[in-house]
């Protein structure tokens, strides 16, 4: 029998994700490189203190962050919460030497230049650290889905000296962006290999709730 770990490689070597890490990048570049690209989203990148990383997003993660999306979709229709979608737009502040393309972000009762949600789905680690990032941009909080369950990451901006280690995150159990979401009904959906099964599961299970 294939041993979990045996099987993680399988897929790892059968559905790669490609990163590059390039140091000693200039702001200008950056943002000629991202006036390259374009719209083309076969890359992400992300920028911090001249370090650029690209990412070639494979498969798995792909699936996950729409996954996450769609879910996330019908539990603000089901709970009628105000949100702005803004994807993996490319967030950016000269002046924090700092950019973020999010897996998902989203903007909750009121839309705002920056997200009070960001999504990471990590399939392979190391890199910028992330929570570093999204502080420099005011991120309120960020959510890491990796091997099939949630670290959840709020900021901490008026008590910062505690939490020196994350950044100024304090990871949480729960949402306080969406403080009425079930993160433990999401990552369960979420586990069901049927997209189609997990979409109708998650929305049953909300309606019930709210009976």
């Amino acid at each position: 029998m294939m041993l979990l770990n045996d099987l993680s490689k399988r897929l790892q070597a059968d559905d790669p994700e490609e990163k590059r890490i390039v140091t000693g990048v200039s702001w200008n570049k950056y943002e000629a490189f991202l006036a390259e690209r374009g719209d083309s989203l076969a890359y992400r990148v992300a920028y911090l203190d001249g370090v650029l990383e690209i990412v070639s997003p494979s498969r798995r993660h792909e699936s996950g962050k729409t996954r996450i999306g769609d879910l996330l979709l019908i539990y603000f229709l089901e709970t009628d919460t105000e949100y702005f979608p803004t994807g993996s737009t490319t967030f950016r502040k000269e002046e924090q030497q700092a950019g973020a393309e999010p897996d998902e972000s989203y903007c909750i009762d009121v839309d705002k230049k920056f997200p009070d949600l960001a999504i990471e789905v990590v399939i392979t680690s190391g890199g910028i650290n992330r929570l570093e990032l999204y502080r420099r941009l005011g991120v309120r909080e960020v959510w890491f889905w990796q091997n099939n369950n949630f670290s959840i990451y709020h900021w901490r901006e008026e008590i910062p000296s505690q939490f020196v280690p994350t950044f100024e995150y304090e990871q949480i159990n729960r949402s306080e962006v969406l403080p009425n979401l079930d993160m433990n009904l999401l990552a369960e959906c979420l586990r069901n290999p049927n997209p189609l099964a997990a979409a109708k599961e998650f929305r049953q299970r909300l309606r019930s709730r709210s009976l």
